[in-house]
């Protein structure tokens, strides 16, 4: 058995006590304090993530931005420099190798955050199709990254830069900003619903920005989060997961994020065709939203019946933390079932009461 790869703030858990369990290969906090507590400070203060186990990737040259764009389901030719986007790569059946982010850095310059689980397969899929001449290079040795999220994020990071975060819009960044000293790439993106920032730095020097941001939000009531929170918060906030709501076998458009799809833009990338039909024929599938009526949470990989028939699958199910209400994300077949639907989900043998309800189940409000 393999040993398990750890982040540099590993230290930095034992210190505060938290529970790591093996995720994906990696030794990562599944919780500091409680998956309900740290739920709830993002929602309502702020929490800080480590995920500096996301593999990064530089990718620059002459006519790189064409090459993106022939990879890519979104439009890469309308990110501007200082901007961010929300993309996906497929393969030519539709399903997703990947979702993932990338940063315009220069003209002929862009930086890529990818999942760390599909790290080693997103480089040789780029690599493999890349001319020769672009210059891709894997740099997630070299990379930690922060994430701080919830409504007083901009606060607490503020004490730490004289950088004016106002300046950062959503899915924008500012390169070499100096939190507590250490440059950084600064991004308000994030995986939790609410505001908030992605901070990159060098691997060496990514602990002292943790333990920086930990003591400017103490009197905040900032809290270190781990993945259990991480993974309710982007579930309520309606956020796909990669091999859960996309997969090899999952298309962008049957998971709900079709909107990083655009299949009407000239250029040809891979899987565009079979993307394009779902998009103006339908897909066979959807990702809905459930509500259980009977008692019972809905879990990955529990069928959902109705009428005797099995018309799809959960994805994803929990208690949210908050609300106490029992949902699931689930992907049924097209137009088997709408909106108030009654549906049943399979618990243990047992199929128990539950409706279809709209996905997210939270939507933060804007300033």
């Amino acid at each position: 058995m393999s040993e398990l790869l750890r982040t540099p703030l590993f230290t930095e858990y034992a210190k505060l006590g938290a529970k790591t369990v093996d995720f994906g290969g990696w030794e990562l906090p599944v919780q500091f304090s409680s998956i309900a507590e740290e739920h709830e400070a993002v929602r309502t203060k702020a929490g800080l993530f480590d995920v500096s186990h996301m593999g990064e990737f530089t990718l620059k040259g002459d006519g790189v931005t064409e090459f993106l764009q022939s990879i890519m389901t979104n439009d890469v030719t309308k990110i501007r420099v200082g901007k961010a986007q929300y993309n996906c790569m497929c393969y030519p059946d539709g399903g997703t190798i990947d979702d993932l982010l990338i940063y315009k850095l220069a003209e002929e310059s862009y930086f890529l955050c990818v999942n760390a689980g599909n790290l080693s397969k997103d480089f040789a899929w780029i690599n493999e199709h890349k001319p020769d001449h672009l210059e891709l290079v894997d740099i997630s040795n070299e990379i930690g990254q922060v994430a701080l999220q919830g409504p007083l994020a901009e606060e607490i990071l503020q004490k730490l830069t004289t950088y004016d975060l106002h300046n950062i819009s959503f899915f924008g960044f500012a390169d070499q900003v100096e939190v507590s000293g250490v440059k950084c790439l600064v991004s308000r993106t994030g995986y939790t619903g609410e505001d908030g920032f992605e901070i990159y730095a060098d691997y060496r020097e990514v602990a002292s920005v943790w333990q920086a941001i930990l003591e400017a939000g103490e009197e905040f009531g900032l809290k270190p989060c781990g993945l259990g929170a991480r993974d309710t918060l982007r579930f309520e906030a309606g956020m796909p997961l990669y091999g859960q709501e996309l997969s090899q076998m999952i298309s962008p458009i049957e998971a709900g994020v079709g909107f990083a799809v655009k299949t009407n833009i000239e250029a040809d990338f891979i899987g565009k065709e079979v993307l394009h039909q779902y998009k103006t024929s339908g897909a066979p599938r959807k990702l809905v939203g459930i509500e259980m009526v009977d008692r019972g949470i809905p879990r990955n990989g529990y069928s959902v019946w109705r009428d005797d028939d099995q018309v799809g699958v959960v994805t994803t199910g929990t208690q949210i933390p908050m609300t106490k209400r029992n949902v699931g994300m689930a992907l049924v077949k097209a137009q088997c079932v709408e909106i108030g639907d009654n549906v049943e989900i399979e618990i243990r043998n047992k199929k128990v009461k539950a409706v279809i309800v709209e996905i997210p189940f939270y939507k933060r409000e804007k300033k």
